[in-house]
């Protein structure tokens, strides 16, 4: 029987008397993708922590290749063969692509000084590697999540490794750019490499994995090969209950138009935007990344300079030149970048749940803890937040947990308009559900949704009419009513082809 790549035993890692990793212990074969899945808080990322030296385990061991190591940092995890590319990137933004992905290993010439040229030839193979059309040069304070996320993918390729460690990699990359991630997993993979595969997306772990690891509440459920088993029983073992159907049935019920746009522009963003979404109504904005699907919402929520044309919320007349102007009018904004633009990581829960409502908490000018304690319980409850308790910073929460803080930020009122950038973005299958059920009440409670997203079966899942973006424009717009609308159909519309 050939020998492992990597043999966990008996791991176990403990935060403050919370345990994260209870005796886990599972092999990865060498030349295998192997999918690790289960809840945020499962476990998945803690694990992945302790193999690449980010954390000493309390306990159990690690073989790779047959020999016991204890890496004391990335940089001897890396000098072994074991690259991970984390869930939240961790780029220098004042710095360059190419400065980024050779971080701390930039080539030298003459005197010691740092030879540029050679620098961004190298960064620009590794960059070609991936498909991805990025220049060296370019500062990564400039690019877009999803362009970042390639640097860092080209950052572990940079790297000669026999495990490679991939945490939600698909999260924010477009359909062309997931081929070549695929592509290249599977090549490294056949090269023997270990690629150790971290997603919600069971889609993904299907079609990519050859064994998939269960863990919950941090511990080991089960390893198998992928073609022994099902999207039924993996969710079922990931939250440790059956789940009836993902998405909530749809009803064909709305009401009066609550938002209008007609001809909405934005200079470089996108152009003579037009479509209306009714009480009740989940509308979809689909599209590649960089189409200006998210521009069209931060623009209604007047998140951006410059924007012209026609836009109406209920009574309200814009475009609205503030954020807080949007608010005031009925609109409600869920970003997509939750540590960059959502959360206060580092504050805690009931600040971040009273952000945009603190006068709502407050009187005569001074907040009133009693007030603020009150609709944060309320909002949790709601929302089924998971956390020790309102003053928990939102930063030591699971990516799910910080999603529904986002959402609890907004049910502190019934906001006639809801717009969410990329709502399950890194969220586990049981987080999904409870976003989809939060979701069908504020519909059936009258809200009018706008979602914008990048996950083709969430949209034709839960929205019932879907805008699709191309290259700035809405290029059309497709009823849903039946759930069956088609991905290939969004997809060819997407990258400016005719629906066949």
């Amino acid at each position: 029987m050939p020998l492992p790549r990597i043999r966990f035993r008996g791991i176990c890692k403990s935060f403050t008397g919370v345990r994260a990793l209870d005796d886990v212990s599972f092999d990865v074969a060498a030349g295998a993708v192997h999918a690790l899945v289960g809840e945020n808080g499962a476990g998945k990322s803690t694990l992945m922590r302790v193999l690449s030296g980010d954390l000493p385990a309390d306990q159990g061991w690690i073989e790779i290749d047959g020999t016991p190591v204890r890496f004391d940092g990335p940089r001897a995890a890396q000098s072994a063969g074991v690259g991970i590319v984390h869930q939240e990137l961790s780029l220098i933004g004042g710095l360059s692509v190419a400065e980024n992905v050779f971080l701390g290993r930039w080539p030298r010439g003459r005197f010691g000084l740092i030879d540029r040229r050679r620098l961004n030839a190298d960064a620009a193979g590794v960059l070609a590697r991936l498909g991805a059309d990025l220049a060296p040069g370019t500062l990564v304070d400039d690019l877009r999540i999803a362009q970042r996320q390639m640097v860092e993918l080209a950052k572990a390729l940079s790297l000669s490794l026999r495990v490679l460690v991939l945490d939600e990699p698909s999260a924010v990359l477009t359909p062309h750019e997931l081929t070549f991630l695929f592509a290249i997993v599977r090549s490294l993979a056949a090269g023997g490499a270990s690629i150790l595969y971290i997603s919600h997306r069971l889609d993904e772990v299907f079609e990519l994995s050859d064994d998939v690891t269960v863990l919950r509440d941090g511990r080991h459920i089960s390893t198998r090969r992928t073609s022994d088993t099902n999207r039924g029983r993996l969710v079922a073992e990931c939250v440790g209950r059956a789940i009836g159907s993902e998405y909530p049935a749809p009803t064909g019920r709305f009401g009066d138009t609550v938002l209008r746009v007609d001809a909405l522009s934005c200079p470089k963003r996108f152009s003579g935007v037009s479509f209306e979404v009714r009480a009740g109504e989940v509308f979809a904005l689909a599209g590649l990344v960089g189409s200006g699907r998210s521009s069209v919402g931060r623009a209604i929520f007047g998140a951006l300079g410059g924007t012209t044309g026609h836009l109406q919320v209920a009574d309200k007349v814009g475009p609205f030149r503030t954020p807080r102007q949007a608010q005031r009018a009925g609109v409600a904004y869920v970003p997509e970048d939750r540590r960059g633009e959502g959360l206060l990581m580092l504050r805690a829960i009931r600040e971040n749940v009273t952000l945009a409502h603190r006068g709502d908490v407050s009187r005569f000018g001074l907040l009133r803890r009693s007030l603020e304690r009150a609709a944060t319980w309320a909002a949790m409850d709601r929302t089924h937040i998971r956390a020790s308790g309102i003053a928990a910073a939102a930063g030591t929460l699971s990516g799910g947990n910080q999603q529904k803080v986002m959402l609890a930020r907004w049910l502190m009122r019934a906001y006639p308009l809801i717009i969410l950038d990329e709502p399950t973005r890194g969220v586990d299958v049981g987080a999904k559900a409870e976003i989809y059920r939060i979701m069908d009440d504020l519909r059936a409670a009258g809200a009018a949704i706008l979602m914008v997203s990048s996950e083709l079966p969430e949209v034709i899942g839960m929205a019932d009419r879907i805008g699709i973006m191309c290259r700035g424009r809405l290029v059309s717009i497709i009823d849903n009513t039946d759930r069956a609308a088609s991905q290939e159909v969004i997809l060819r519309l997407a990258v400016g082809e005719a629906a066949a």
